[in-house]
């Protein structure tokens, strides 16, 4: 009898051993996992917080190069203004504002970061923001640039241009010289003629050119833009590589 409750207390002082043991360690489990939650929490807002930090950087430094190429190119014509501004901060929609002698280039830009996780599923991100370059020209003064912030909607019927034109460049680009009309080039950007975001303007032949002028829309917004695609008459192949540059109008 006294041999049987020996051992059950033995029994039990090792049961209740062993479960403070579990529950010791379970605690520093829990403390470990909610540690590398908070570690890895505040490593990715300080990453996110860089990249963030990069665009705004590389934004500003792009307004500043493009109003020293604007004062230095005493270009006076809209389009070719236009043209430079696009060359440097390579906006897909850029507009003009006679009345404040203003242009506005809204173009999203990305940035991307190295994201800290305990489970697979981690590695590279990517942020975006919505950027609005304003550019103006007083009489007598030099150009000025702003950059601001605005919401992704804001930019949103620009990236989906920007598609646009990839698509339409690819397109005239692989069209044969017979083909190079306005009706051929309409039909090769929207064949079903249901797309409605694109409206092939004009066509023009000129030595070895042709120049082909397009209102691309945004569908669901009142966003467009006209472009202007330049690409050889023909190559070896009968075809040609376009360009493609924002016009004010078509």
């Amino acid at each position: 009898m006294v041999v049987a409750k020996r051992a059950d207390r033995f029994a039990t002082t090792g049961c209740l051993t062993i479960l403070i043991a579990l529950i010791t360690l379970l605690g520093v489990l829990v403390s470990w996992l909610w540690y590398r939650h908070w570690h890895d929490g505040h490593v990715n807002t300080e990453r996110r917080d860089r990249a963030f930090a990069s665009i705004l950087k590389q934004a500003r430094a792009t307004a500043d190069d493009t109003t020293h190429a604007l004062d230095t190119s005493g270009a006076t014509d809209t389009d070719a203004l236009i043209g430079v501004i696009w060359r440097h901060t390579q906006a897909p929609v850029i507009t003009y504002d006679a009345s404040r002698r203003e242009f506005t280039a809204r173009a999203a830009r990305s940035a991307m970061y190295d994201e800290e996780v305990m489970l697979p599923g981690g590695g590279p991100v990517q942020v975006s923001r919505c950027l609005v370059f304003a550019y103006a020209h007083r009489s007598g003064q030099a150009w000025t640039s702003r950059v601001s912030e605005q919401d992704d909607d804001v930019c949103r019927p620009g990236t989906t241009i920007e598609g646009l034109v990839r698509l339409a460049r690819t397109r005239i680009s692989s069209l044969y010289v017979e083909d190079l009309t306005r009706a051929g080039v309409q039909e090769a950007l929207d064949p079903t003629s249901r797309l409605r975001s694109y409206d092939v303007k004009s066509v023009m032949r000129r030595a070895e050119t042709v120049t082909v002028t397009i209102l691309l829309s945004s569908p669901g917004t009142s966003v467009d833009q006209c472009y202007r695609f330049t690409r050889p008459v023909a190559g070896d192949d009968g075809q040609g590589s376009a360009t493609a540059v924002p016009v004010s109008s078509c």
